[in-house]
């Protein structure tokens, strides 16, 4: 890096620093403009609405937040992650022409205090964790590259007694935790407040009905009493769900949504069930109609209520297709094995045998790289239930093993109704695509 790359980079860093003393004083519509000169940069209406909603809202939070928290997100998930890591970032794309995914997601254990059906977790193992040396150089070698924001799930990551070592040990990176939220007392709200890199989301199925149902009685009462002890000490934190054919409908209603904003929820995460996990079953997955009223409803919710919300099915128009491969991201599970998306239970490569960079380099993530976007349908964009052969040919392609027994069937046993349900949604999904997401001349004017 030259002299004159150091003094920008210096430059910036003090500049937001300055800038985060008087962000919360900003009144809402001087915030509003002044980011619009950056949010009308992007040519696509569906970004710039998405990023004007994000910062919006970020700066609403920024209010309610604990000292530390406010400043772990400037400074770590701002500064870090899109200022100061962009020169490492550089460099990988000139070494390897690609640039290295955003983020990554790290299960560092797979203990868990519930017994979730359809949980995709379930059949790893549960006896050792991920060692805690492989754990720290995973995050040494990403934040090499320019990485800064990791995904930390399981099992419970809150069962992990390292948990709170780690995140303190990376103090630099910012952290969203995938959690059930029954283990965040006051004195964990206290301690998140106090470290402020982290924002837990908690795993909700619905209202209380459905969640004791799927997660255990008193759960509901557990996580209501969690994001209440989150709020009070001034931590981010969000909820996530799985939609299925059961709920799908109710997880996008206004009672449902408003119930969160009101808890004081930042962000909103909704998952598609794939039949992936213990005891596989396609009937639980929201029909292709179901999916799409679901796609509406986001895009309603992200114009009318005080949250982000994020559908990692139909948000491919945001991150133009499938993140797979370490395209955006990737998920190094509790073995070490190193799978190029969450949900997709394959690997080449294990972590505690390579390095990060080997592994983003590989033929197995090559595989999936080198056919990205797989459609120029963005709505379309999953290599497990929408393109459903690409991942069986990056599969054979990348010499990928199954990192749990039973993963093959999405490949096998199921294939013959994953290529019909991706048949179904398929007319539907190019008909919105047609209608909605392909820009007019006037729009890519703009």
């Amino acid at each position: 890096m030259t002299i004159k790359e150091r003094v920008k980079l210096y430059t910036t860093k003090a500049a937001i620093k300055s800038a985060l003393k008087v962000l919360p004083k900003i009144s809402d519509e001087r915030w509003l403009s002044i980011i619009k000169g950056r949010v009308y940069r992007l040519k696509k209406k569906e970004e710039r609405d998405f990023l004007e909603n994000l910062l919006v809202n970020l700066k609403k939070a920024i209010v309610n937040m604990a000292p530390s928290v406010r400043e772990k997100v400037v400074m770590n998930l701002i500064n870090n992650a899109m200022v100061q890591g962009q020169p490492k970032r550089k460099a990988f794309a000139e070494k390897y022409g690609m640039n290295p995914p955003n983020h990554l997601v790290i299960s560092p254990t797979m203990k868990c205090n519930l017994r979730c059906y359809g949980c995709y977790a379930w059949q790893y193992g549960k006896k050792d964790d991920l060692p805690y040396d492989v754990c720290n150089r995973i995050i040494k070698e990403a934040n090499d590259i320019g990485l800064y924001f990791f995904v930390i799930t399981g099992g419970e990551p809150f069962y992990w007694d390292k948990l709170f070592d780690f995140l303190e040990r990376h103090n630099d990176s910012f952290f969203q935790i995938y959690t059930n939220g029954t283990l965040i007392d006051k004195e964990v709200a206290a301690k998140l407040a106090e470290l402020g890199n982290a924002v837990p989301c908690i795993s909700v199925e619905g209202f209380q009905k459905e969640t004791d149902e799927r997660r255990g009685k008193g759960v509901w009462d557990k996580i209501m009493q969690a994001m209440d002890n989150l709020r009070e000490a001034g931590v981010l934190f969000g909820y996530s769900v799985t939609a299925t054919r059961a709920n799908n409908e109710l997880v996008v209603s206004d009672d449902f949504v408003d119930l969160f904003v009101n808890k004081g929820a930042f962000i909103g995460w909704y998952f598609n069930y794939i039949p992936i996990g213990k005891e596989p079953d396609i009937s639980l997955m929201p029909t292709p109609e179901q999916r799409d009223y679901r796609r509406k409803k986001i895009l309603e919710i992200r114009q009318t209520k005080n949250l982000i919300v994020a559908d990692f099915w139909n948000d491919g128009p945001l991150v133009n297709g499938c993140m797979a491969g370490g395209k955006n991201y990737l998920h190094i599970n509790v073995n070490g094995d190193v799978e190029p998306c969450v949900f997709v239970h394959f690997a080449a490569d294990n972590i505690k045998e390579k390095s990060l960079e080997e592994v983003l380099t590989s033929d197995f993530f090559m595989a999936f790289r080198k056919r990205q976007p797989y459609t120029e349908n963005h709505l379309r964009p999953c290599s497990i239930i929408d393109n459903p052969q690409v991942l069986r040919d990056a599969v054979v392609e990348g010499s990928a093993y199954a990192t749990h027994d039973g993963a093959e069937t999405i490949i096998t046993d199921l294939a013959k109704d994953l290529d019909k349900y991706a048949a179904e949604y398929k007319e539907i999904a190019d008909k919105a695509w047609e209608q909605e997401y392909t820009p007019d001349e006037e729009e890519e004017a703009v």
